[in-house]
């Protein structure tokens, strides 16, 4: 446990300071949200109906900002050895890393997200449910981008990569939240949409941990 705890307040430190850290991505957040209403007209019967999409859209590329550096600055100054032969298995490693970048990232994102759902005409009383679906997205998207960065660990363009790998990867979180909070809007129950929210976040904690381990392996061999 000491060791667990000791890399995650590593990850955290490392997160908040480098280059800004979630002040960077929820700040980029919040501009796609002032530059979607320019582009759409400003009218808020064209808005209305995309918010919660575009919100989602948003907050997918805003997750892909940090991801580049989760390994590769591990990789530059020597210390993705010490942790490959520290007292962690890759797997958990993968999984604190995974975590913080959720804590630092994720939910500073969630907690803004209800701000750029509503500047783009999303109901007030939603306001909940988009910092739940959030949340619970954000996670998701920290597994799935710590695979990601693992397998572009090495590579010359690693942000590129990344994005390339991972974009494909954040479609089903974006459809399930988007879905969950339109259900909502509509006057429907929105349980089924988190419920397969909540299904590809327990997909992510299962085979990212075991998948970026893997992949680190293979790059440090």
């Amino acid at each position: 446990m000491t060791a667990v705890r000791a890399l995650f307040a590593r990850e955290l430190s490392l997160a908040w300071g480098g280059g800004g850290g979630p002040l960077l991505a929820c700040g980029f957040l919040l501009c796609l949200t002032a530059i979607l209403p320019l582009a759409a007209g400003g009218d808020p019967r064209v808005l209305a109906p995309a918010a919660s999409g575009a919100a989602w859209m948003a907050l997918a590329l805003a997750s892909l900002l940090s991801l580049e550096r989760m390994f590769e600055r591990d990789l530059e100054d020597g210390a993705l050895d010490l942790l490959a032969t520290g007292p962690l298995p890759l797997e958990a490693t993968m999984t604190v890393k995974a975590l913080a970048q959720w804590l630092a990232t994720g939910l500073p994102l969630a907690l803004t997200a209800p701000v750029a759902a509503l500047a783009l005409g999303q109901p007030a009383e939603l306001i909940g449910l988009t910092g739940l679906s959030a949340a619970l997205g954000g996670l998701g998207f920290a597994f799935t981008g710590a695979l990601g960065a693992a397998l572009a660990l090495g590579a010359r363009r690693g942000g590129l990569l990344i994005a390339v790998v991972v974009l494909p990867l954040f479609i089903p979180p974006v459809v399930f939240g988007a879905g969950a909070l339109t259900r909502a809007a509509n006057g429907q129950s929105p349980a089924s949409a988190l419920a397969l929210l909540g299904a590809y976040v327990l997909f992510a904690l299962v085979i990212a941990p075991l998948a970026g381990a893997a992949a680190v392996k293979n790059a440090q061999g």
